[in-house]
């Protein structure tokens, strides 16, 4: 394929680079002059083991091209793609200056000399872009420019990097995966066949979850840091070496370093975390270390609740079914359970609460789990249904975390006007059911 990348920064270079020792015809453009003469001369533009062995094999083979003027790298292109710099402006938000200005390019060089000879050219985003940047920006500039919506010409498509620098070559020949967000098939079909060497398989999903994914993974890795960063403030104070405490840590492939816990859902609760949580925050505290971090975990958590209630608050009617009421599925474990701050705050609120529960029986309580819930659901023995089907007659909203076969098979046969999903994992059909909310999707 013959492939234009914009933008022979970092990204650019490796990019362009790898392509073109894997066969591609690769044109890399930019307005600086230095980096296309760079290229042209077999060199790296940028510092990166490996990459400059890497450019001159490829100028020497002709598989690898520098050029100023975008219309000479878009002719007979199949494919476009934006490797710009997206930096962040003054207020935070991210500059799309260079973005659009090749995006401009491309429309005009398109526009001038018509579409490959395949007839369909896709332009692809490698930058980080904010979700809604490729429909909303890149989309209506090349489809202005061409005269011609979407899918007829021409596609669109995100294809985030994820490139660290000092190990970009290995990093782009073995990613953790490749994905790519459009709604056009041609344009999947071309970038699977662009990234055909890399063994991955290709996920297509949908343009704004490609976009978001970079932001994911890279405010991920910035918490780790900081989080590390935050326990060896405190734990220096105490004596601890960090060190240590951490590499052990990171033997627990179960749960520490795992997908455990990693999905959208509701707050956690239960007899550990907030219990532990608190008590770290009070030695930073007494010991004057300042951990925003996880003084920031407990008031996200906070808000995860209060969230739900507002959105109960603003449905019609007061009468709700709660379904699920101990923090975790399986349990009957009451102990600080944000079902159970929900139920309260509503009773509060002066809703009529129905509560089922597959495994909740208030008889078979004991000790701190009993004395928990006495204190905020004192009248929980009326308020208990012994069936969803029973919970749910009549009411106008439902609260779900439990996905239990009979919670399912009761939403589906009486489905209230509202469903408020906290779990993610009612399946399908409740999810196509005319009421449902998912609590963060």
């Amino acid at each position: 394929m013959k492939v234009a990348v914009f933008g022979l920064g970092y990204v650019g270079t490796v990019t362009a680079a790898c392509l073109a020792t894997n066969g591609h015809d690769v044109w890399g453009v930019d307005p600086e002059e230095l980096k296309v003469e760079a290229i042209r001369k077999g060199l790296s533009p940028v510092v990166e083991p490996g990459l400059d062995e890497l450019v001159a094999d490829a100028v020497a083979k002709g598989s690898l091209h520098a050029t100023s003027d975008p219309a000479e790298a878009v002719a007979g292109a199949d494919v476009s793609l934006l490797c710009v710099g997206t930096p962040s402006a003054p207020s935070g938000s991210t500059d799309l200056t260079y973005l659009l200005r090749a995006v401009s390019e491309i429309g005009a060089s398109l526009a001038a000399a018509g579409p490959p000879p395949s007839g369909f050219h896709t332009v692809v985003v490698r930058s980080t872009v904010p979700p809604g940047t490729v429909e909303e920006a890149v989309t209506p500039g090349l489809e202005a420019a061409l005269e011609s919506p979407v899918g007829e010409v021409f596609g669109v498509a995100s294809c985030p990097e994820f490139l660290r620098e000092g190990s970009g070559l290995s990093d782009f020949f073995d990613p953790p995966f490749v994905v790519v967000g459009t709604a056009a098939p041609r344009s999947a079909a071309a970038l699977e066949e662009l990234f055909g060497f890399i063994e991955r398989p290709i996920r297509v999903v949908p343009v704004r979850e490609a976009e978001a994914l970079k932001y994911a993974c890279n405010a991920f890795h910035a918490t780790k840091v900081s989080f590390a960063n935050e326990l060896s403030r405190l734990y220096q104070v105490l004596g601890v070496d960090a060190r240590t405490v951490m590499e052990l840590f990171c033997e627990d492939d179960h749960l520490n370093i795992s997908a455990k816990y990693l999905r959208p859902g509701f707050a956690f609760g239960g007899s550990c975390l907030p219990k532990d949580l608190r008590s770290l925050l009070y030695l930073a505290r007494i010991n004057s270390v300042e951990m925003p971090l996880l003084s920031g975990t407990m008031a996200s958590n906070e808000i995860t609740v209060s969230a739900v209630v507002q959105r109960a608050l603003a449905c019609a009617g007061r009468k709700v079914a709660v379904l699920g009421l101990s923090f975790k599925m399986l349990t009957d474990d009451l102990r600080e359970s944000p079902n159970v701050a929900v139920a309260e705050t509503l009773l509060g609120k002066g809703f009529e609460v129905r509560i089922y529960d597959p495994i909740v029986q208030p008889s078979r309580l004991v000790g701190a789990n009993r004395h928990y819930v006495e204190s905020r659901l004192p009248h929980l023995g009326r308020l208990l249904d012994d069936s969803p089907t029973r919970a749910l007659a009549g009411v106008d909203l439902a609260v779900v975390s439990s996905h239990a076969d009979l919670v399912i098979e009761a939403l589906l046969a009486d489905p209230p006007p509202t469903i408020i999903d906290l779990s993610g994992s009612l399946g399908p059909d409740v999810e196509a059911l005319p009421g449902y909310q998912g609590v963060g999707w």
